[in-house]
């Protein structure tokens, strides 16, 4: 009879977030190691350099979140991010930049990534921006959220009922699933989403998103 293993050992380990880097600068990605290194819940798992080895990190490790750089040779981290998702729409993706225009932050929720995150700011709070993402939340820098808006000419007042849809929308609901949600139609949804984008004078998800969480209209705390 085999001998018996000490309950001690049973124990489930704690869990930690996996992560991979990537990043283009060697001096760059060591920073960003170091500092997750502090964090006993975060674990960097692998490194990249370019979007492509990004791309086969992805599938052969499944992380539980990818902080990518926005700016890469070859490949960049925009287009890395759309090959991941469309294989693998669960993955979390962070998006590192050294930039805050809206065009970029837009592309880059458009692309899938649950958060922009700039690698200039005094403090980027990477470990806190790898938590929320792995939690389900979209993050922004301040520096982004803080920004004008990107549209929203419009009165922006919207009922109770659409501000909950546009809550469930910035958490990443498709529309059958806030109806499922709510006890709704999925119609409904798609008539309350369209009502939202009008009232905002805005006409596509991604930057209803950020407009939103610029705005204090959805919670991301």
């Amino acid at each position: 009879m085999p001998n018996k293993i000490p309950d001690h050992k049973l124990a489930k380990k704690s869990v930690r977030i996996s992560v991979v880097l990537v990043d283009d600068h060697n001096l760059v990605r060591l920073g960003f190691r170091r500092i997750l290194e502090d964090e006993p819940d975060l674990e960097v798992v692998a490194e990249a350099s370019n979007g492509d080895d990004a791309v086969t990190l992805a599938r052969k490790l499944r992380p539980d979140v990818i902080v990518m750089d926005c700016a890469l040779p070859g490949t960049s981290g925009l287009a890395a991010t759309k090959t991941i998702l469309r294989e693998f729409p669960e993955q979390l993706i962070l998006m590192l930049s050294m930039h805050a225009e809206d065009t970029l932050v837009r592309q880059a929720i458009e692309a899938g990534a649950r958060g922009y995150v700039l690698k200039n700011a005094e403090d980027i709070g990477l470990g806190s921006a790898i938590r929320r993402v792995a939690a389900g939340e979209i993050v922004l820098s301040p520096a982004v959220s803080k920004s004008p808006a990107l549209k929203g000419d419009r009165d922006s007042k919207l009922t109770a009922r659409e501000l909950e849809v546009l809550q469930l929308i910035a958490d990443g609901h498709s529309n059958k699933a806030i109806a499922d949600q709510l006890n709704l139609s999925a119609n409904t949804i798609a008539v309350h989403r369209a009502n939202i984008m009008d009232a905002l004078g805005i006409h596509k998800t991604a930057e209803l998103i950020v407009y939103a969480i610029r705005n204090g209209l959805v919670n991301i705390s």
